[in-house]
């Protein structure tokens, strides 16, 4: 009997991030410390805080009693799951009330450890190096909407600019404008003409990072009808957004289809995050708007990387650790991304640095649906890998993987698969997925899905243009007719004469 379970790296040692924030206290348990975190157990808690710090100075009396009950379940929770470090961030409503030092000295004794007030530029360097973990690269500049405080800061790849913190967190400004959103607009820019670092913006991305906007970009998903419930890297154009936010920032929220998948303690907030946003366009004139799922937590864990795994590509980390507890091989995974690195040489396809990232994913990705029943291999695996938590890949690039490995199980020409998934992809990604499927589709019946065959195989050019598959001759029981009409499929895709041939041997041309 398995006493262990094998679902899981065990590698691995668990920590707990505690964020406290003006709005919702969080509790997410990592499975470790690595470049693409996975989650172990998330859960938050809407205490409102910073409610009424405006007019009060304070913390909310009742938001306090309520957040060290939770604490108390934090630390429990922590320990059950195992969590050998636990990290407890506090944000802008905690540094600046004057009952703060107070709630922080019970929460540590709660908590049983220490807990760090971050400052304003804290707040907004984490952030940073949030947006700069989960974007391959990130250029532009970022947003972190809380409850108390907006960090905006200027990123260009792993270069942290400009920043500056303002009083502009949802419920700050709902009581700064004393529930008035044409009050609101009006402090919100005049907060804003201080940021001049989003001149710098002009043109480029703006990364949305906060609850409150995810839940508008939620929202917007649903408006659009939008196929792929993934909100990592989900882009708005400026125009969709200014047209979306005119509607929300008018306080008619509630005739939003998707409403009721936002909790009303959100949806109350959700006009003034709309209304920041708004002020946000006008003085920096975007690009487009992208969601970020990483911000303070994220950044934080990666500020606890050493700088080789910093530079590691989160993508291929995450898709290598897939790798490892899915696929019946993690050696053939490995095989496969250095054999059709050369086969796309072979055939003349060129990659730009992102594709080939892409099809390095796909290849580690390629088998980790071995287990299901052959008839639903492809449907499953598309789901696992166009919804996965990764990081580093936009929409089109997440489309790529699961096609490749949709084709790769069902079929190169098999035109009803994931109608909604292809339509993310352009003509070129798909071309692409098709053709490194069928490549996959040769060689897994030359391996079994098993590593050391294909290093063996070499690509030779033959008479009137063709292109050799060629075996070696200890591996001349691999040739038959089954590989061979999986060759013509990959000639037909790529429109060139093929022949699947042994050393020294017989040969086939498939076209």
């Amino acid at each position: 009997m398995i006493s262990v379970s094998q679902g899981r790296l065990q590698d691995r040692r668990p920590l707990s991030i505690i964020d406290i924030g003006s709005n919702s206290i969080r509790l997410v348990v990592y499975e470790g410390l690595a470049r693409s975190p996975t989650l172990l157990f998330n859960e938050k808690m809407l205490a409102g805080l910073g409610r009424g710090i405006v007019s009060t100075g304070k913390l909310d009396p009742e938001a306090v009693t309520r957040s060290m009950e939770e604490f108390r379940r934090f630390r429990a929770l922590s320990d059950q799951a195992g969590a050998e470090h636990i990290y407890v961030l506090a944000t802008a409503a905690a540094r600046e009330a004057g009952n703060g030092p107070d709630f922080i000295h019970r929460a540590e004794d709660v908590l049983k450890t220490e807990i760090r007030v971050l400052t304003g530029r804290q707040e907004a360097y984490y952030s940073a190096l949030g947006v700069i973990s989960g974007f391959h690269p990130a250029n532009g500049i970022a947003g972190d909407l809380g409850g108390g405080s907006l960090e905006l800061i200027d990123i260009s790849r792993e270069s942290i600019g400009d920043g500056i913190t303002l009083p502009l967190g949802g419920l700050r400004l709902q009581d700064m404008a004393k529930n008035s959103l044409v009050q609101a607009q009006k402090i919100a820019r005049q907060e804003l003409a201080r940021a001049k670092l989003l001149k710098g913006g002009q043109g480029r991305v703006f990364y949305a990072v906060g609850g409150t906007w995810r839940n508008l970009a939620r929202l917007h998903m649903e408006m659009t009808n939008y196929p792929l419930g993934v909100m990592h890297h989900y882009e708005i154009s400026a125009d969709s957004a200014l047209t979306f936010l005119k509607q929300v920032a008018r306080g008619e929220v509630e005739k939003v289809r998707g409403i009721e998948g936002v909790s009303k303690n959100r949806r109350s907030l959700l006009p003034y995050g709309a209304v920041v946003l708004q002020e946000i366009m006008a003085a920096m004139q975007p690009s487009k708007i992208v969601v970020s799922a990483q911000g303070v937590r994220e950044g934080f864990l990666y500020s606890l990387l050493d700088a080789e795994e910093q530079k590691s590509d989160p993508l291929i980390s995450a898709a290598e650790e897939l790798a490892l507890l899915r696929s019946r091989s993690v050696h053939h995974a490995h095989d496969l991304v250095e054999w059709t690195g050369k086969a796309f040489k072979a055939f003349g396809i060129d990659e730009t640095e992102d594709e080939a990232r892409y099809r390095h994913a796909a290849c580690l990705l390629a088998d980790i649906g071995w287990r299901a029943h052959p008839e639903y291999r492809g449907r499953q695996s598309l789901n696992i890998i166009a919804h996965a938590s990764f990081i580093g890949v936009d929409h089109p690039g997440r489309a790529y993987l699961a096609l490749a490995n949709a084709y790769r199980h069902d079929g190169i020409f098999n035109d009803g698969i994931a109608p909604e998934i292809k339509a993310l992809a352009p003509p070129r990604l798909l071309e692409r997925a098709r053709t490194l499927a069928a490549m996959m589709r040769v060689v897994y019946l030359l391996t079994a899905a098993m590593p050391g065959v294909m290093p063996r195989l070499k690509w030779e050019s033959r008479g009137n243009g063709a292109l050799a598959l060629v075996l070696p001759a200890s591996l001349s029981d691999l040739y038959g007719e089954r590989p061979a009409g999986r060759l013509a499929q990959l000639a037909r895709i790529t429109n060139r004469r093929l022949v699947l041939a042994v050393e020294g041997g017989p040969s086939v041309s498939v076209k």
